[in-house]
């Protein structure tokens, strides 16, 4: 096999860093954070502004940028002081990507070239690579959007072990401190809607990883035993192509896996038994459902659909729940709202207020628990394409766009832009960041930015 050199002599460290311990560093171990809510604990050390420019005083907060080969989308997890992502990593050249909402990225072959995908962990007071594994390698297995990645699904993690799942090649088990492959699946390739390619993630709850694949050709949500890879049980979906994560909802009442769809939204018990379900959604899900306070929020927002819901849920659902026509509630669904949902990012829930960024920028903000509307319809300036999920922490609500421009937003009740961090005139966000130990770490197409005020 051909053998990558990385770039790793080009690490800039800007400054030095005392590193966090593991006891006192806040995990971030899988999408969006423990509890997939983008949400973290208000924490002084991270702070609001950064930039790459020379005479910007937020340049004394960006710590160390790490270059990384190759492309992934994944986010970045964090334990302790150690950071994961992926990456595939192609022998050739591939299209680059383009950013903003478009028609014409379907791609009808997959690319004539050999991938490496390969898990990398990093330190997090350096950004420093620490171990980095080709888990797998091969002729691509599909062609996939020209906005897609062969490595957009976030790893997870407990701190002694990473699990990555690369779609439509395999699920990996690795130990955390030196990146020996525990065990691994091969995953059969299956078509997604247009040729799109697949970004869900793996969800890991009691000793137990979730995988939903959604796709044109034999959808399923299977159960594997975390530490041995054993098959626990899999059920067949009636659903066509997705991109949302499963969510394990730890409730007042129970524990369910919650899986977003186009058809229906499902929700099982931990075997595998369909609880509950409801339709109306948008022709395309992407969106992680999460919860906040025993309420589940979902959403499906296709750009070209007029109907683009989010659903607020109360525990407790059995058998269908669907909304009837002309109904927003009932009494498995508080409220609903049926043309606010955004297609690509998450929303977010902060201090009672929810937060929906659509990928075209514009912003609203409702009441969590009654639905009713606090603004609506705020612009960001010149923000013209999301994809990554908003995230809060110290009192902000911050929006990376695809451009490289994340937007800093006063939470609350009135509608105030503080600033906008840049990077770079080329540079690319589609991945949601990690907030653990004071650092924010923030993914680009250009690598890995570590993100924490000054000593």
């Amino acid at each position: 096999m051909t053998r990558f050199v990385w770039i790793a002599t080009f690490c800039t460290v800007l400054a030095p860093v005392a590193g966090a311990s593991a006891q006192e560093a806040i995990q971030w171990p899988a999408f969006r954070g423990p509890d997939c809510r983008g949400v973290a604990p208000d924490d002084p050390r991270v702070p609001d502004r950064w930039s790459l420019a020379k005479d910007d005083p937020g340049r004394d907060n960006i710590r160390w940028m790490r270059p990384i080969q190759g492309r992934g989308w994944s986010s970045p997890i964090v334990w302790g002081d150690r950071v994961w992502l992926t990456a595939a990593v192609a022998e050739d050249e591939l299209d680059e990507p383009r950013r903003g909402l478009y028609f014409g990225g379907n791609r009808p072959e997959a690319p004539n070239t050999t991938l490496h995908w390969f898990v990398i962990c990093l330190d997090a007071g350096t950004g420093e690579i620490v171990w980095e594994r080709d888990v797998a390698h091969g002729k691509a297995p599909e062609a996939i959007h020209l906005k897609n990645s062969y490595a957009s699904e976030t790893p997870v993690t407990d701190g002694k072990r990473v699990w990555a799942c690369f779609g439509n090649v395999g699920l990996f088990c690795l130990d955390a401190a030196t990146g020996e492959v525990v065990w691994q699946h091969d995953l059969e390739p299956r078509f997604t809607r247009l040729g799109w390619g697949p970004a869900a993630s793996p969800a890991l709850h009691d000793g137990r990883i979730y995988v939903v694949r959604d796709n044109e050709e034999a959808s399923t949500l299977t159960a594997y035993g975390a530490a041995t890879g054993q098959l626990a049980w899999e059920v067949n979906r009636d659903e066509k192509s997705n991109w949302s994560t499963p969510f394990i909802w730890r409730n007042s009442l129970r524990t369910e896996i919650v899986t977003a769809g186009s058809g229906m939204n499902r929700s099982y018990d931990l075997a595998g038994k369909l609880l509950y379900e409801f339709g109306g959604g948008s022709s395309i899900t992407i969106a992680t459902p999460y919860a906040v306070d025993d309420m589940l929020y979902v959403s499906s927002g296709y750009v070209m659909d007029r109907q683009k819901p989010l659903w607020a849920i109360r525990p407790g659902g059995s058998g269908d729940v669907t909304l009837g026509e002309g109904e927003t509630a009932n009494k498995t669904i508080t409220w609903s709202r049926p043309d606010i949902a955004p297609y690509n990012p998450s929303t977010l829930v902060h201090e009672g207020l929810l937060y929906v960024l659509t990928d075209r920028g514009i912003m609203s903000c409702f009441d969590a628990k009654t639905g009713d509307e606090v603004y609506v319809r705020e612009r960001l300036p010149e923000g013209r394409a999301f994809s990554a999920s908003p995230w809060a922490i110290n009192d902000r609500i911050f929006c990376a766009s695809e451009y490289g421009d994340t937007f800093v937003v006063k939470a609350g009740r009135e509608f105030e832009i503080l600033h906008v961090n840049r990077l770079t005139e080329n540079d690319m966000i589609m991945a949601s960041p990690a907030i653990a130990g004071g650092r924010l770490i923030l993914r680009s197409s250009r690598g890995v930015f570590c993100i924490t005020k000054p000593e």
